[in-house]
């Protein structure tokens, strides 16, 4: 590989044509990084200021091997992966096709993992790295009419924290972001499957959602987050960042009996 440079780290950003990645592309190049970011149709996407968009499809592993590569002989190493490419879905479970939820697993787990297993060969070699995955408040808590979305979530929670176990002797770091509620196009991109069970409960639950998102925190945010942790030489495995409530809610699972808690969010949603 090539020396590395030290005037810049090489940063890659799955997901990067919108939302909270094209918010940290484009912060975090004009903090002087070198970002690259990633979208299935790059060529029809904003560009990034200072910066790279290049195709990716996460869900096709030949794609994922070509956009490495082409980083890899470009800059000659790669110091960051933010694994951010994902999307929602919203609706009773039992009303989900098989079908729709595969494309989701497909998207937001097994293209967190094909990245990862393109990555972490480069990392190792150069001696160093970090990667970041993001995860959600939904992967720690089970949301309803979101149940979907959490179980993908909960699979990149646990993979997470395997894989930072499994790197514990390496130079290569691994931190999961849990994001609560934050204002961007995530919201009307999730897919409303007809939900024929429990219509009255999802309809006053999705209204809560949609209020939060729209409501929610700037992806800035984020952003600065993602820098900050860049910075840090030993981060932690997990940071969860939103609402005041919204942190506090993780925090109370952990110490509330299960049972209390449920009916707590439960409550949230309307559903009590």
């Amino acid at each position: 590989m090539k020396q590395k440079r030290a005037s810049s780290k090489i940063i890659l950003i799955t997901g990067a044509s919108s939302g909270i990645g094209k918010c940290t592309a484009d912060y975090l190049a004009a903090k002087g990084y070198r970002v690259y970011g990633t979208s299935r149709r790059s060529e029809s996407c904003p560009g990034i200021k200072n910066g790279f968009m290049i195709n990716m499809d996460v869900r096709d592993t030949a794609s994922v091997k070509e956009a490495v590569a082409h980083i890899v002989k470009k800059e000659g190493h790669i110091d960051v992966l933010v694994n951010n490419a994902g999307f929602g879905i919203g609706g009773a479970i039992e009303d989900t096709p098989v079908e729709m939820v595969k494309a989701l697993f497909d998207t937001n787990f097994f293209g967190v993992y094909r990245v990862l297993q393109e990555i972490l060969p480069v990392m190792k070699q150069q001696s160093n790295g970090l990667i970041i995955n993001m995860s959600s408040i939904g992967g720690v808590i089970g949301l309803p009419f979101q149940g979907i979305y959490s179980a993908s979530k909960f699979a990149v929670e646990g993979l997470s924290e395997a894989l930072w176990k499994e790197l514990s002797s390496t130079a290569v770091k691994v931190v999961l972001i849990e994001p609560g509620d934050f204002k961007t196009e995530f919201g009307s991109n999730r897919q409303i499957i007809k939900t024929q069970h429990n219509a009255d409960d999802f309809q006053r639950s999705l209204n809560v959602i949609a209020h939060d998102e729209q409501n929610g925190q700037p992806p800035l945010k984020i952003a600065r987050l993602i820098e900050k942790i860049i910075n840090i030489p030993n981060p932690r495995l997990r940071y969860a960042v939103g609402a005041a409530d919204q942190k506090l809610s993780l925090f109370l699972k952990k110490i509330l009996p299960d049972r209390w808690f449920d009916r707590m969010i439960m409550s949230y949603y309307k559903l009590k």
